[in-house]
C-alpha cells in the first residue's frame, strides 16, 4: 500500500508540473496518458487495501476517481496555473478532442508479481519521457518569450566607447593566454612539503640542543658572577680606605663642588712639543680617537678639556649641545672629529694661528678613570711659513697660564724618537714646576727609540730623570702605535704590550713593569689626580669647620634667642602668618562691616547730597516742588553715579581691614623682617582682585527702593534722622566757617593776642562779607543768587568807602556768606521740627510747619543702612574668599620666584642664616663623601 502511495504522489508531482503545457496539444495527450495510468493504479491499490476519502484527493486525482463514486459525473477540468501570464499559449482557443472510451472496472488479482513489476517500470520509462519532452518544449517557448521582452540595446551601443569595442586589436589576447603558466609550471611553483617537516623536524631538535646549551651557559656564567662578587669582597676588605668603592659616586660629588666653586677643580694639563704623541696618549687613556690628525702640521689649535667619567655605554658630547656621539661607531667617531676640528677653526681669530679659548667635551664610558684633563697646542721651537708670527709665544702663553695653576697636574709628554736635548718642553715644565711635586713625565714612541737609539742606557737614563734636570713624581714609557692613523685603540693596546713583552728595556731592567703602557700610566695619573681631590676636600673641609664656627659664634652674640632660619625656612613662616591675617578677615562681626561701611559710605555722597540736592530743592517755594526735584535728583543719583560710588567704597573698605590685619603689629612677637614681604603680598593680590560685575546691578535696585519709601514709623526714626540731619549741617557749616576765616583772615581778637594782619586781599574779602551781610539782615529770605543790580549795588558802596573791587569777587564772598546763612537757618529749622512727627503722620494738614527735609534726611540714612548691609553680605559670602584665594595664589608665585624671595626677605640676619646653612651644607656632603 505504501509502494503504491508514494509512487501516486511522483505521478501527482508531475501531473502538476505539466499543467502548465495542459493548454498544448501534446499537454493534453500527456493527460491523458497519466489519468489512465492512475486509474489504474488506484484500482489496483483499492482492489486490496480499500478505498481513499475523495476528499483526500489532488483535483487532477478526483477526476480520475470518477468510476468509484456513483454521484460523481466526468467533467474536464479547468487547468489555472500561477505560470499562466508567461505562457506563450495564453491566447491559443482550446479545441475539443475525442476521447477515446476507456472501460473501468475490478480487475482479479494476479499472482504473477514479476510481470506486474516489469509493466509498472515500462510505465514509468514512458512518464520520464513524456515529461522530458512537454517541459523543453515549454521552456523553449518561455525563453522565445522572455527574449522578445528584451529591448534593442543596439542603439545604445554609444554609450560604451570605442576602445571596448576594439579592445581586441590593441591586446593580444591569446598571446597572454599562451604566455601564462600551465598547470604544471604552476605546480612546480608549490613548495615541497616533504622538505617543509624535514626543516621543521632539525628545528625543532636544534632548539631542543641550544636550550641545553643555554641552561649550561646560564649556569656557568652565575658561577663566574658569584666567584667575582667574592673576589670584590676581598679587594673592598683588603682597602682600608675604601678609595675604591667610594670613587663610584665621589666625582660626581666633585664636580658638582667645583660648580658651585666651592672647590677648586683639578686638572691634568697635557704639554709637549709639537707631534710629541700628546694627543695620541690622551686618546689612549680616554680609550677613543677622538681628536683630528695630520702628518706633521698643527692640529690642536686650541685647549680642549676632556671631562673622563664612567658609564654604561662608551659615548662623548659637548658641554653646550645634547647630541651623543657613539665611540662605537667609525660614523659617529669621525663626525666628532670634524666637530671639534670646526670649533678650533671657530675659535681662531683672523691673523692668527691658535686661539685660548677651551671647548669642553665630555666623555663617559666602561672603565674609564674619572679626571680632567686639557690638551693644549704643541709647544714649537720655530715658526713656519703660513703661522701667524707670534704663535710661539702664544701657545707658550697659553702652556704657561694652565701649568702655573697650582691645581693642576702637569703631563710632560717626550718624543722618545729625537734627540732629548731637541726638546723645549721639559724646560718649560722645568720652570713652572721646579721640583716636580705635581709633574708626571712620559717618553712616546720607546719601539722607535729603540731601534734607533744605539745605547739603551740613553733611553734608561732619560726615564730615570738623569739626562736633564726635570723632576717629576714618576717616569712613563709608552707606546702610540705604529703611525698609522687609522690603528684602533686595541690594536695600538696589543701592539704596545707585544712591544713591550719581547723589549729588551723591561728584559734588561732597564724599565720596570709598572712604568711602561698607557694603561698603567692611566692608573698612576688617575692616583695623582685623586689625591690632589682628596687633600683639597680635606683642606677645605677645615675651612668650612672654621667658617661655621665663626658664623655659630657670631649668631649666638647677635640672635641669642632666635632659631636659624634661612630665607626658605623664612617664607614658609610668613607665608603662614599671612594665611592666618586673611582668615581673620572672616571674624570680623557684621555689625562692624556695616557700620564702616556706612560711615565711609556717608562721607563719600555727602557732598553731593547736600550741594546738589538739598541746597537746590531747598530754595523751592513749597513741598511739592521740593518733594519733585528731591525724587528727580534722587533718580539719575541712583542710575548713574550711586552704585559705583558705593561699590568703590566697599573695595577701598575691604583693603584698610585687609591692610590692618596686614600690618598690625602683633606685640612681641611681631617680626619686621616679614614687613616687606608682607606688603608686596597685599599689594599684589589687591591688584588681582576684581569686584564681581554683577553686584552694581543687584545694588542699584536696592537703592532704588529703598529711597523710594517715605513713610517714617515711628518718633525713634523720626529723632534719628534729626539727629542725622543736624550732624551732616553742622560739619558742612563748620568747614563754612573756616573757609569764610580763610578768605577774611583774622579777626581783632587772633590780631590783637597773635600779631596777625590781615593781607590786601583778605582786607577786600572782608569789606565785602560786610556789606553782604548788612543785605541778608535786610532780606532773610533771599534767594541763592545775587542779581546784577545788586551787585553794582555792592560794588558802588565799597567804592565809596575806598575799596576796589571785582564782581567776581563779590560772588565767591556772596557764596559763602550766604551758605552759612541758609546753614544757620536749617539748623534752627531741624529744632523746631523735632515735634514735627505728629505732624507728619496727619501729612502736616492745619500745620504752618513742613518738614520735608527730614523725611529726605531719613530716606537717605535708610538708603545708606540698606547698602551698608547688602556690601555686608557681598564682603563675607564671596569677596573675602576671593581675595584669600588671591593671597594663596601669589604666595605661591612668591615660592617658585628666587629673586623675588632674595628682594623680600633681607638683611643681616638673613644673610647669615643662608651662610650657616651654606657652610652646614657643604661640611656634611664633604664629610658623607671624602675620598
Amino acid at each position: 500500500m505504501h509502494t503504491c502511495v508514494f509512487s501516486l504522489g511522483i505521478l501527482l508531482f508531475f501531473c502538476r508540473f505539466l499543467c502548465t503545457v495542459a493548454q498544448s496539444h501534446l499537454g493534453r495527450m500527456l493527460l491523458l496518458f497519466f489519468s489512465e495510468v492512475c486509474h489504474s493504479l488506484v484500482k489496483r491499490s483499492s482492489g486490496v487495501q480499500g478505498t481513499l476519502p475523495l476528499q483526500k484527493l489532488h483535483l487532477v486525482s478526483r477526476s480520475i476517481y470518477h468510476s468509484h463514486h456513483p454521484t460523481l459525473k466526468l467533467q474536464r477540468p479547468q487547468f489555472r496555473t500561477s505560470f499562466h501570464q508567461f505562457s506563450s499559449l495564453t491566447n491559443l482557443p482550446l479545441r475539443k478532442l475525442k476521447l477515446s472510451p476507456i472501460k473501468y472496472g475490478y480487475q482479479p488479482r494476479r499472482n504473477f508479481w514479476p510481470a506486474r513489476l516489469a509493466a509498472r517500470l515500462l510505465k514509468l520509462r514512458y512518464l520520464i519521457l513524456g515529461s522530458a519532452v512537454g517541459g523543453g518544449y515549454t521552456a523553449k517557448k518561455t525563453f522565445d518569450q522572455w527574449k522578445d521582452m528584451i529591448p534593442d540595446l543596439s542603439d545604445y551601443k554609444w554609450i560604451v566607447p570605442d576602445i571596448v569595442w576594439e579592445i581586441d586589436e590593441y591586446i593580444d589576447l591569446e598571446k597572454i593566454r599562451k604566455a601564462l603558466p600551465n598547470s604544471e609550471d604552476l605546480a612546480k611553483l608549490a613548495p615541497d612539503f616533504d622538505k617543509i617537516v624535514e626543516s621543521l623536524s632539525l628545528l625543532k631538535d636544534f632548539f631542543t640542543t641550544g636550550k641545553e646549551d643555554s641552561l649550561k651557559y646560564q649556569r656557568i656564567l652565575e658561577r663566574l658572577e658569584k666567584e667575582n662578587k667574592e673576589l670584590r669582597k676581598l679587594v673592598l676588605q683588603k682597602d682600608d680606605k675604601g678609595i675604591h668603592h667610594r670613587k663610584l659616586k665621589v666625582f660626581s660629588f666633585y664636580l658638582n663642588f667645583v660648580s658651585s666653586r666651592t672647590l677648586p677643580l683639578r686638572i691634568v694639563v697635557v704639554v709637549g712639543d709639537q707631534s710629541a704623541g700628546k694627543t695620541s696618549v690622551l686618546e689612549m687613556i680616554a680609550q677613543a680617537r677622538i681628536f683630528p690628525r695630520g702628518s706633521g702640521e698643527m692640529m690642536t689649535r686650541s685647549p680642549v678639556k676632556v671631562t673622563l667619567s664612567e658609564g654604561p655605554h662608551h659615548v662623548a658630547l659637548f658641554k653646550d649641545s645634547s647630541r651623543e656621539f657613539d665611540l662605537t661607531k667609525e660614523e659617529d667617531l669621525a663626525a666628532l672629529r670634524h666637530e671639534i676640528e670646526l670649533r678650533m677653526r671657530k675659535n681662531v681669530k683672523e691673523g692668527c694661528t691658535v686661539s685660548p679659548e677651551t671647548i669642553s667635551l665630555n666623555v663617559k664610558g666602561p672603565g674609564l678613570q674619572r679626571m680632567v684633563l686639557v690638551d693644549l697646542p704643541g709647544v714649537i721651537n720655530t715658526v713656519t711659513s703660513g703661522m701667524a708670527p707670534d704663535t710661539k709665544e702664544t701657545i707658550f702663553s697659553i702652556s704657561k697660564a694652565y701649568m702655573q695653576n697650582p691645581n693642576a697636574i702637569i703631563l710632560c709628554i717626550q718624543d722618545g724618537s729625537v734627540d732629548a736635548e731637541r726638546s723645549i718642553v721639559t724646560d718649560l715644565v722645568s720652570q713652572m714646576d721646579p721640583h716636580g711635586r705635581r709633574t708626571i713625565f712620559v717618553l712616546t714612541k720607546v719601539d722607535l727609540a729603540e731601534k734607533n737609539v744605539a745605547s739603551p742606557s740613553r733611553i734608561q737614563q732619560i726615564i730615570e730623570g738623569k739626562l736633564f734636570p726635570m723632576k717629576a713624581l714618576g717616569y712613563f714609557a709608552v707606546v702610540t702605535g705604529k703611525g698609522n692613523s687609522s690603528e684602533s685603540i686595541e690594536a695600538i693596546r696589543e701592539y704596545e704590550e707585544e712591544f713591550f713583552q719581547n723589549s729588551k728595556l723591561l728584559k734588561t731592567s732597564m724599565l720596570k713593569a709598572h712604568q711602561v703602557t698607557t694603561r698603567n700610566l692611566s692608573l698612576a695619573v688617575s692616583d695623582c689626580f685623586w689625591k690632589m681631590v682628596r687633600e683639597s676636600v680635606e683642606q677645605q673641609a677645615d675651612s668650612f669647620k672654621a667658617t661655621r664656627f665663626n658664623l655659630e659664634t657670631e649668631w649666638k652674640n647677635n640672635y641669642p634667642r632666635l632659631r636659624e632660619l634661612d630665607r626658605n625656612e623664612l617664607f614658609e613662616k610668613a607665608k603662614n602668618e599671612i594665611l592666618d591675617e586673611v582668615i581673620s578677615l572672616s571674624q570680623v562681626t557684621p555689625k562692624h562691616w556695616e557700620e564702616i561701611l556706612q560711615q565711609s559710605l556717608w562721607e563719600r555722597v555727602s557732598t553731593h547730597v547736600i550741594e546738589n540736592i538739598y541746597l537746590p530743592a531747598a530754595q523751592t517755594m513749597n513741598s511739592g516742588t521740593f518733594n519733585t526735584t528731591v525724587d528727580i535728583k534722587l533718580k539719575q543719583w541712583t542710575d548713574k553715579q550711586l552704585p559705583n560710588k558705593a561699590v568703590e567704597v566697599a573695595w577701598e573698605t575691604l583693603q584698610e581691614e585687609f591692610s590692618r590685619f596686614m600690618t598690625e603689629p602683633k606685640g612681641k612677637e611681631h617680626d619686621d623682617i616679614f614687613d616687606k614681604l608682607k606688603e608686596a603680598v597685599k599689594e599684589e593680590s589687591i591688584k588681582r582682585h576684581k569686584w564681581n560685575d554683577f553686584a552694581e546691578d543687584s545694588l542699584r535696585v536696592i537703592q532704588h527702593n529703598a529711597l523710594e519709601d517715605r513713610s517714617i514709623s515711628d518718633k525713634q526714626q523720626w529723632d534719628a534722622a534729626i539727629y542725622f540731619m543736624e550732624e551732616a549741617l553742622q560739619a558742612r557749616l563748620k568747614d563754612t566757617e573756616n573757609a569764610i576765616e580763610n578768605m577774611v583772615g583774622p579777626d581783632w581778637k587772633k590780631r590783637w593776642l597773635y600779631w596777625k594782619n590781615r593781607t590786601q586781599e583778605q582786607f577786600v574779602h572782608n569789606e565785602t562779607k560786610s556789606e553782604l551781610e548788612k543785605m541778608l539782615k535786610c532780606n532773610e529770605e533771599h534767594p541763592a543768587y545775587l542779581a546784577s543790580d545788586e551787585i553794582t549795588t555792592v560794588r558802588k558802596n565799597l567804592e565809596s568807602r575806598g575799596v576796589e573791587v571785582d564782581p567776581s569777587l563779590i560772588k565767591d564772598t556772596w557764596h559763602q556768606v550766604y551758605r552759612r546763612h541758609f546753614l544757620k537757618t536749617a539748623l534752627n529749622h531741624c529744632n523746631l521740627c523735632r515735634r514735627g512727627f505728629y505732624y507728619y503722620q496727619r501729612h502736616f494738614v492745619d500745620s504752618e510747619l513742613e518738614c520735608n527735609d527730614v523725611v529726605l534726611f531719613w530716606r537717605i540714612q535708610r538708603m545708606l543702612a540698606i547698602t551698608a548691609n547688602t556690601l555686608r553680605q557681598q564682603l563675607t559670602n564671596t569677596e573675602v574668599r576671593r581675595l584669600e584665594k588671591n593671597v594663596k595664589e601669589v604666595l605661591e608665585d612668591f615660592a617658585e620666584d628666587s629673586e623675588k624671595k632674595v628682594k623680600l626677605l633681607t638683611g643681616k640676619r638673613v644673610q647669615l642664616a643662608e651662610d650657616l646653612k651654606v657652610q652646614h651644607r657643604n661640611q656634611a656632603s664633604l664629610e658623607r663623601w671624602t675620598p
